[in-house]
Formats: structure tokens, sequence, C-alpha cells
């Protein structure tokens, strides 16, 4: 067979560009024959350094800085590494799974839905070189056959656009031309080469099933509503993340205002210790009186130990919400005052903010104007297919004939229209049945899940306000504690000193006092964390504190493509700087409970120590075991201090 130059030429295209590879991949199907994963080095882009090692209660003697931090200036932190939303979780921090760039990634799908309202432009043309054989008696002798053919050139072409309008109906807009040569001219045609340019306008316009301006604005308004979902779910998890600054920074407080306490425990259970030592080596006490300030001693050690370990956790759980790295060299020390004001709430008017304010309760309404676009779009695919359709066409013909003439009809001459409409219906129309009612049961579901929302937020409301209530009343009965912790303190000493009180008492006296100051800080560190904890439930904490958004754009190709300029989109919504707000003392917090060290046994007072070389206290020994053999009065020294952080 012949080959024509431009078959030739495509052969050999074929041929180099597929080559012997693409057959053998045919022949040989590449299979899985085992399991097969990347490197984890080939799969990691980014990569950190650890840091410095974190700080223990085992590290020693640590040379860390205080760096006092307000909480206006950790609510200013954790916004500036705010790219991941974080909240915390007990003495941790976990990511919620929000980012800033989610809204602008909602964003997004607005233009897309809207896309399908563009209009199309088209263009193509295709050139074509198609010889057919045909067999058929010979001229010369009719008894032979003879295998003859035809050989014809054609090129079809097309331009247009189109475009669907927010009706659901398609407008279009047709030029074609179609030329055509054939190579034989045994069929005598009339023009050879001949062309057929035609422009043609048509409009289908859906009456039922797909037809009208609601259901296919719909996709629209499905997606503006789901950026509007998109920043109410990443406000919520902002206003999460500002109400879990507040609440570690209190935790913090009242980790190093325990801390301070069981310090102060412990250094007086260490002198109460040497004290009863030292009677008991010059037969003063018994025996077990020493044994019993030894346990007592160690336990407090233990509590120490505990307490320093809850200040390093709660400063890590802080550090992490805040973006900050695990250690830094500095030890983060809260400088802002817990407040001290009794407030009081309008009951109505707090549920009413929530109403209006709360991201969460937002967003289960914007859930159900969604559904209720859905339900139009399931209802309107719920009814028959009924297509209107008009066509015009406007034909033409030109050439060139045998002889070498050019003829070419009148343009317009030559026109061509139709109308008509096109039915169908699936039997029984089991799926848009099925899907309308899931559309109207998702209503219902919605409605239910608002009605939950509400009861659910009256509840927490509730709860907040009374935990309010708990945690103030509890301040001022712990401070009273305090008070009275410390007049008893000071008396049971003066009573040992005299020797009218035993051990045990001392040491239920340091311990009330201890537990006393712990609880006083505590019961203030929870009201001031209900405080922020009611402003989160009525979803009005950004506001209180004077957060807002801001876009920010960046560059991206726009609709001219990328030889153009490029156009700014929507990147990212960062929240601003927050306004001042607390207080700064410019001193470590827990100071404003009036920490002073508590220093009732003043080994320096020789009016409150004995005289062991005084025969008459000599004389009245109390009942024991056996004392220790010495030859000197020796003073037993507890270990050093435990390390603090401060």
């Amino acid at each position: 067979m012949r080959l024509s130059v431009p078959n030739l030429c495509l052969r050999v295209l074929l041929l180099l560009t597929t080559g012997v590879s693409s057959v053998s991949a045919q022949l040989c199907v590449d299979e899985q024959k085992q399991i097969r994963w990347h490197r984890s080095e080939e799969i990691l882009q980014f990569l950190t350094n650890a840091g410095p090692p974190p700080v223990t209660v085992a590290t020693e003697d640590p040379q860390t800085p205080d760096r006092f931090l307000s909480l206006d200036e950790a609510i200013q932190l954790a916004l500036q590494h705010s790219e991941v939303v974080r909240v915390l979780t007990g003495v941790s921090a976990t990511a919620t799974g929000s980012t800033i760039y989610d809204t602008a990634i909602a964003t997004t799908a607005i233009d897309q839905a809207v896309g399908r309202f563009d209009p199309v432009f088209f263009a193509n043309s295709t050139y074509r070189d198609a010889e057919t054989p045909v067999a058929g008696p010979s001229l010369a002798n009719p008894l032979i056959a003879q295998i003859f053919g035809t050989r014809i050139a054609t090129n079809q072409a097309a331009i247009g656009t189109n475009k669907t309008n927010r009706l659901g109906g398609q407008a279009a807009f047709t030029f074609s031309h179609n030329w055509m040569r054939n190579h034989y001219t045994d069929g005598n045609p009339a023009f050879n080469p001949s062309e057929r340019p035609s422009m043609e306008l048509s409009y289908t316009q859906p009456l039922l099933a797909g037809g009208g301006r609601e259901a296919n604005a719909a996709p629209i308004v499905i997606a503006r509503l789901e950026q509007d979902r998109s920043y109410f779910q990443y406000k919520n998890s902002l206003q999460r993340q500002v109400n879990s600054v507040i609440a570690g920074y209190w935790a913090l407080v009242n980790a190093r205002t325990n801390l301070w306490a069981r310090e102060q425990q412990y250094n007086l259970l260490k002198f109460a210790l040497e004290r009863v030592e030292a009677r008991v080596i010059h037969e003063i006490d018994a025996l077990a009186q020493e044994t019993q300030a030894r346990v007592a001693f160690a336990n407090i050690r233990a509590n120490v130990i505990a307490a320093q370990a809850d200040v390093l956790q709660r400063e890590a759980a802080l550090r992490n919400v805040l973006g900050l790295p695990p250690e830094d060299g500095v030890r983060l020390v809260p400088s802002t005052p817990p407040t001290r004001d009794e407030l009081e709430f309008a009951w109505q008017e707090l549920f009413d903010t929530a109403q209006f304010r709360r991201p969460d309760l937002i967003e289960l309404n914007l859930i159900l104007q969604a559904d209720l676009q859905r339900l139009i779009q399931s209802r309107n695919l719920a009814r028959p297919g009924l297509d209107a359709t008009a066509i015009h066409r406007w034909n033409g013909l030109r050439g060139t004939t045998l002889g070498g003439q050019q003829i070419a009809s009148s343009p317009g001459h030559n026109t061509e229209w139709a109308m008509g409409v096109t039915f169908s219906v699936p039997v029984g129309m089991r799926t848009s049945r099925a899907q309308l009612r899931s559309a109207e049961l998702l209503i219902s579901r919605d409605r239910a899940n608002i009605q939950q929302g509400l009861h659910a937020t009256r509840h927490e409301i509730a709860t907040n306000v009374r935990n309010l209530d708990l945690a103030f009343r509890q301040y001022q009965a712990f401070q009273d504690t305090r008070t009275a912790a410390v007049e008893n303190l000071q008396l049971q000493v003066k009573s040992v000193d005299i020797g009218v009180a035993e051990f045990l008492v001392i040491l239920q006296a340091i311990s009330d006092w201890g537990n006393a100051v712990s609880s006083e800080a505590a019961a203030l560190s929870s009201y001031n964390t209900e405080l922020a904890n009611l402003e989160n439930a009525t979803g009005s904490i950004l506001e209180t504190h004077s957060i807002f958004f801001v876009e920010e754009r960046y560059a991206s190709i726009g609709p001219f493509g990328r030889k153009h300029e490029n156009r700014c989109y929507p990147r990212d919504l960062r929240a601003l700087r927050n306004t001042i707000r607390y207080d700064d003392s410019g001193e470590a917090a827990e100071e404003s409970f009036d920490l002073h060290d508590f220093e009732p046994l003043n080994s320096d007072d020789p009016a409150e120590e004995p005289d062991w070389d005084d025969e008459e206290s000599k004389s009245e020994p109390q009942e024991q075991p056996a004392a220790r053999e010495t030859s000197s009065p020796r003073l037993f020294r507890a270990q050093s201090l435990l390390r603090i952080f401060r």
C-alpha cells in the first residue's frame, strides 16, 4: 500500500516517541509483586533542631534567669504563634486542626461554584486524508474485477463560545468551516476543492429538572455558607486557645504558690527535726518523737519534689500552648496578679450573648442553611427532565469548478432552524426520591442539633456561674483558714518551746498552715480561670480582649494566565495584637498572696532554747528508752534544701 507523506511522518513520529519500550510495557504489565515504600530520608522535607534539654527535678543547679511574663504578653505570644491553633489539654497542649489558612482555602470553593457560569471559548481543527478502496468491474473487460478507490482530504474547523446562565439554560454560538478536496475526479464533483462555512446559534433551557434560578444558584450559596462555617470554626478554635492560655497561666501561678508553701513547710519541719533530735540526745524527748519527725520530714521532701515537678510541667504546658520551645534558657514567671473582685452577672444577658456570639451555635445554623439549599437542589432534581431547544444556522458554500471558476453563495442565503423539546424521566425516580428524603431528614437533624446546642449552652453557662461563686466563696473561706492557721502555728510553736505540746501537734499545725496557703491560691486561681471560661462560654472572649482578624493576601495566577500580571487573593486570616487588659506587677504573681517566710522558730533567741547544761533542765527527764550514748551534745543537720526553680 502506498504511503503518503503525512502518513509516513505520523508513523515515524509515533515510533520515535513510543519506541520498543512501550510495546514491552503493554506485553509485560508492571505488577506489584512486593511491598515497597519510600525511605524516610526521601520524604521528610522539614527538620529542626531539638534545642537545649529540658530542665527536670534532677537537673543539677540550673542557671536560668527569670522572665517575667504578663498575661497580656502571654496572649500576644500565643496569637503570634497561632499559624496552627493549639489548646491546653491537662499538662500538655494539642493542635485543634484549625489553621490560619482554612478560611482562605474555603473561599476557593466559591470561585469554583461561580465558574460554572463563566463563558467557555473553544476552537478546534481536524485534518483528514482518507483513501477508500472500492472493488468493481474493469472498464476494459467487465468480466475482470478491478480495485480502485477514492482519496479525499478534509479539514473541519470550528470556533465559538457557550455559556450557562443562572436559569440553567445554555447558549452557544459556533462558526464552522469544512474544506474538502477530492484527489480523484471520477465522481465529477461540481467543486474541487469545496468549502462549507456555517454559523450556528443555539439555546437549550431546562423547564423542569435542572431549571430555575434558586436551584442553579444553590452551589454558590452553599460555598459561601461553607466559607462562613470555616471562619467560625477558626474563631471557635482561637477562642479556645485564648482560654487555654489564661487557664495555663493561672495554673502556673497556683503551682508556684503551692511550691512556696511546701518550701516553707520543709524549712519549718527541718528545724523542728533538729530540735527534736537535740532533745532526744539530752534525754528530754522520747526516741519515738524523733522517728515521727523523720517520717514527716521525708514526706515533705517528697511533696516539695512533687510541687517542683508540677511547676515545671505547668510551665511546659504554657510554653506549648504559647508556641515556645520546651527550653530556651529562661524560666517563665507570671507577673499579672489574679483579680480579687467579685463580679456579678445578669443571667438573661449571659445567655442572650451566648446565643448571638458563640461560634459553635452559629456554625449549627450555617449547617442548617446549607442543608436547606441542598433541599432545594434535591426537589429540583426529583422532577422529570423537560428541555426546550432552539437552533438557527446560516449555511454557505463556495468552491472552484473544474474549469477554475470561483463560485460562492451569498451570506445568509441558505438558513436552517429547528425547535423542539426533549422529555426524559427515570421509571420510578428511585434515586432522586431517595436524595430528597435524605435532604428532608437532614433538616430535621440540623434543627434538633441546634436545640441541643442551646440546651447544652444553657447548662454550661449555669455551671460556670456556679463554679465562679464556689471558687470565690472558697477563696474567702481559705483566707480565714490561713489567718487561723498562722495563729495556731505560732501558739503551737510556743507550746512546744515550753514543753506542753508534742511533735504531732506542731506537725499538724505546719501542715494546716501550708495547706491553707496552697488552697487559698488554688481557689483564687480557679476563680480567675472560671472568669475566662465564662467569657469563652458566651463567645465573647475575643471581643473582651479586643482581638480582631486581619486578612493577608498573596499574588497568584490571574484570569489572563501566567504571561500577565498576577492578581491578589486571600492567603490567611490572622489575629491582631490584643490590647492591654491585665495589670503587670513587675514581680512574681504569687507575691500578691502576701508570701512572707514564716520564721516562728528562732534558734538565735536564747529565751526560747533550753539550756542543755542546766541541771534543772535535766532533773526531770521524760520517760523514754535508753538514750544514745554520746560524749557531748550535738545537733543533727538535715540535708540541704532541694533545688527550687523560681
